[in-house]
């Protein structure tokens, strides 16, 4: 069967589409039934109204809108160019346009064609080719046009083009091309990231091919306290493009203000790891340097795998990072040695000269365990000193993993801790529950909420004795969490919850012993406070003399729809003072023993690790 003729035999759809792009274009520069004519560069297109107006906006107000062109046989179209408006004329009536066999100036014009009568499709599709084609000899072109026509996806790709290649860029003739207002916007950007005196030079190059634009504007935007006494004064100051005081102003500042308050310039690799040896980052202090940055997050145990250093009270000791070269990052992933219950207190600083830190996380008052999840506020970073204070077991400090990111995937922040929204008591983020006797040690926070019964899917500790501990992966601002109380029969629990930075100095935050609670409980509470640890201390049962719970998160999320629930069995009941011997290995007499078998099971883990 021909292309031509298509039949779905099962819906009785009948598809001719190829037949009516053929006989619509072929009207294209056709004097049959033509109705306007179009004069572009002092040449004639002969159109048809009803087409133009169908398939653009532009033209239906400009043929049907009310406007004197309705009325006149013949139109002139001032603002565009020749070549580019034969592309579009054709695509109009066909559909079909072919850019690799055309110049790039061209096409650039035929997207400003695009964007002006409305046809969107076709400046997408325009831009995604510009997106494939871009090289340093034509970024800065399609960078104008796209912040002209104010195409976001373009303008980003061609930023990001722009910095990485930045050296480049500055020395390419089309440099001295762009407008003074995208050459602001380029040499503004913290991640255009060149030598300074670098991009002065290619500023004063624009500056002499550009005799009638504002070059004091763009001149301003040189960041002069970055480059060198020397260059100042050898390089800078014999142009006379930099009045006297500023150029004493710069001086002054490479002089007198910290390294940490000067606005560097870093190069931006989003979402990628920079803190990685092919980025040329290296390890420079700090035990058993190779593990850090190799990428291995699997292979460790007490005697391999990770980078140490001792803990002291005058913290001389560091792990430090040299990056390849200056970043702009905001986010940094650090694994902390975890087989064991072990828990880690730390700081981090970055700095540009090994001189002037700048802390950017303070987790020194709060126990940290596993994989580490850390935000800040970007900066341009060359070193990275991470530093130890606690270890709950020695005083050695172990991270298995490092890395450091830009990221637009942000993270709120308050007073340098994440605020999270979505449920960050999960394995995944490094949460863990500590005390309270199940068959599963994670089961309250493993997210299942519906598969849970008489005998398993919750975790439990005996009234009166112990609690049920639940330990963050690190602190995280939190004012709000969700549990559910198990709920197979209509009993009702008494409790309270306690929270903590560090398992020493607690804070109530929902006391609930005078009350009779059933299934799904959310607590809010004030202010907002760092939190680590979360204590629930069942009090009452009037059931038994136990305490159960099948889920816990924190913050509470919002509930879609009904949890669904397990079914009640008839004739049993769940694990008591008894038949909570069926949870722990070695039956003991009672609840109380069984949670102590738990903590017995910890210890001995302590007890055994030789790090």
């Amino acid at each position: 069967m021909s292309s031509h003729h298509r039949l779905n035999p099962l819906s009785g759809d009948i598809e001719h589409i190829s037949y009516l792009s053929d006989d619509i274009g072929a009207l294209c520069l056709s004097d049959d039934y033509s109705d306007v004519t179009l004069i572009v560069g002092g040449q004639r297109f002969n159109g048809h109204k009803i087409i133009l107006a169908a398939r653009s906006q532009y033209f239906r107000a400009l043929l049907f809108g009310g406007l004197k062109e309705s009325t006149q046989r013949e139109i002139e179209l001032k603002d565009a160019n020749l070549a580019a408006f034969k592309g579009l004329f054709g695509y109009i009536y066909t559909g079909h346009m072919s850019l690799t066999d055309r110049r790039e100036e061209v096409v650039l014009d035929i997207l400003g064609l695009a964007h002006l009568y409305g046809f969107s499709e076709l400046e997408t599709s325009i831009s995604d080719y510009l997106r494939e084609i871009l090289n340093i000899r034509n970024v800065c072109l399609i960078y104008d046009a796209a912040l002209l026509y104010r195409i976001e996806c373009l303008t980003r790709v061609c930023q990001g083009y722009m910095d990485k290649h930045a050296c480049e860029v500055i020395q390419n003739d089309s440099f001295l091309q762009l407008s003074a207002a995208v050459l602001n916007e380029l040499v503004s950007r913290d991640s255009f990231y060149a030598p300074e005196i670098d991009i002065f030079l290619a500023v004063q190059a624009w500056v002499k091919a550009n005799p009638d634009a504002d070059g004091k504007s763009v001149l301003d935007k040189v960041r002069l306290s970055l480059i060198s006494i020397t260059d100042l004064l050898n390089i800078v100051r014999p142009t006379g493009l930099v009045a006297p005081d500023i150029l004493l102003d710069a001086i002054a500042a490479r002089i007198q203000i910290r390294d940490s308050d000067l606005t560097y310039r870093g190069r931006l690799l989003i979402d990628e790891n920079v803190a990685h040896p092919m980025h040329g980052a290296q390890v420079l202090q700090g035990e058993m340097r190779s593990y850090l940055l190799d990428g291995d997050t699997s292979n460790y145990d007490l005697e391999r795998g990770y980078t140490r250093h001792t803990i002291t009270e005058s913290r001389e000791h560091c792990i430090l990072i040299k990056l390849g070269t200056q970043c702009i990052i905001n986010h940094i992933k650090m694994l902390l040695w975890d087989k064991d219950m072990r828990s880690y207190s730390y700081y981090v600083e970055v700095s540009m000269d090994q001189k002037d830190w700048v802390r950017v996380i303070d987790h020194t008052e709060y126990f940290c365990r596993s994989w580490q999840y850390l935000y800040f506020e970007p900066r341009v970073v060359l070193y990275i000193r991470i530093v130890g204070t606690n270890n709950t077991v020695n005083k050695v400090f172990h991270v298995v993993s490092f890395q450091a990111y830009y990221t637009n995937q942000i993270e709120k922040l308050c007073n340098g801790f994440v605020v999270p929204t979505r449920n960050v008591a999960t394995m995944d983020l490094s949460a863990t529950v500590t005390e309270g006797v199940c068959r599963s040690r994670n089961a309250l926070l493993n997210g299942d909420t519906s598969n849970y019964d008489w005998d398993s899917g919750y975790t439990c500790h005996q009234l009166g004795s112990g609690s049920i501990l639940v330990q963050l992966g690190q602190p995280y601002i939190i004012d709000s969490m969700r549990l559910l109380l198990w709920d197979c029969d209509n009993r009702s629990y008494s409790y309270y919850i306690e929270v903590s930075g560090n398992c020493c100095n607690w804070v109530l935050v929902a006391d609930k012993t005078r009350e009779a609670c059933r299934s799904w409980q959310t607590i809010r509470f004030e202010p907002p406070r760092p939190v680590v640890f979360i204590r629930i201390v069942g009090t009452h049962n009037t059931a038994n003399v136990v305490f159960h719970c099948v889920h816990f998160e924190c913050p509470a999320q919002t509930n879609d729809k009904d949890v669904k629930k397990s079914p009640i069995h008839k004739g049993k009941q769940p694990v008591t003072n008894d038949s909570m011997l069926s949870l722990v290995t070695s039956p003991p007499e009672t609840a109380t023993e069984a949670v102590n078998i738990d903590h017995e099971e910890t210890n001995s883990v302590y007890n055994n690790v030789s790090l």
